[in-house]
């Protein structure tokens, strides 16, 4: 016992100061992709070799529209590797609030060839407005949950890779509780359900008990690329894809798997006490 004491003496406080201050992440570490939209040249490359369709383009008389969808991306940096214009950045920061906010689009004429000749629309986010219903809810949720919330986890599906992360939550470095917000076993006793992985077809009506169980206001996040768009599973025999096929999502957390921050800002973010940053 006294050993154990004298150790954690020894070590002091390791719990990261995160959201007052930046996440403090690796440079190793692999985070969103950087696209230099104006520099790209040819999104062929990237998109064949995207294993998910993060990547993606249409062409129409002489004209293509690329999209990059940060909801499909698993951050495997593939793309990086066939096309210069691409960088992996360790930007752990992505969650939305809206599917729409996780897409970005941008077009361009083809020279002859196919490739990129001028960009004709910049990049834009294909943001999914609130109405006042939802801002409404939102509203309420935040002076309901503002000083403490409970989360439930759910496993739809996931090949546990998240699963690894959201435990590190209650680790002395990261430190949830400190927060308010606990896990707890019952959806009766939960203010929001963390869901992750593709919703199995196995999955669909537990899941959809464990939302019905829980009390209003009620938050579901949706965990990983699995979660946001169904992932490298897709939809299919098995699996109904992303949680937003089944239940309102309202928040999105991208990522395979995100790490502990990412889940951070997207919880603090789905209950607004993410700090201003000048």
């Amino acid at each position: 016992m006294f050993n154990l004491l004298r150790e954690s003496l020894r070590a002091g406080i390791v719990t990261t100061s995160y959201p007052a201050t930046p996440a403090a992440v690796s440079p190793h570490t692999r985070g969103r992709p950087e696209i230099d939209w104006s520099g790209w040249r040819d999104v062929r490359p990237a998109a064949a070799v995207c294993p998910t369709g993060a990547i993606s383009h249409v062409d129409h008389d002489g004209r293509r529209t690329v999209q990059f969808d940060l909801g499909k991306c698993i951050f495997c940096g593939l793309c990086a590797e066939a096309d210069t214009s691409i960088r992996m950045t360790n930007i752990c920061e992505c969650a939305a609030r809206s599917r729409g906010d996780l897409i970005t689009e941008a077009g361009y004429t083809l020279k002859p060839d196919g490739a990129h000749d001028r960009m004709i629309s910049p990049p834009s986010s294909r943001t999914l407005p609130l109405d006042d219903v939802a801002r409404e809810i939102q509203a309420r949720t935040r002076k309901l949950l503002g000083r403490s919330l409970h989360i439930r986890e759910v496993d739809a599906g996931s090949c546990n890779g998240c699963e690894v992360e959201i435990v590190n939550l209650n680790s002395p470095v990261y430190d949830l509780e400190r927060f308010g917000i606990h896990f707890v076993a019952s959806p009766r006793h939960a203010d929001m359900l963390l869901v992750t992985g593709p919703v199995t077809r196995n999955m669909e009506l537990a899941l959809k008990k464990t939302y019905d169980a829980m009390p209003a206001p009620r938050l579901v996040v949706a965990v990983g690329a699995c979660g946001c768009s169904g992932g490298i599973f897709g939809e299919n025999y098995a699996t109904r894809g992303a949680v937003d096929a089944i239940l309102p999502v309202d928040v999105y957390i991208p990522g395979c798997p995100p790490n502990p921050h990412a889940l951070l800002h997207g919880i603090l973010l789905a209950i607004d006490r993410l700090p201003e940053r000048t």
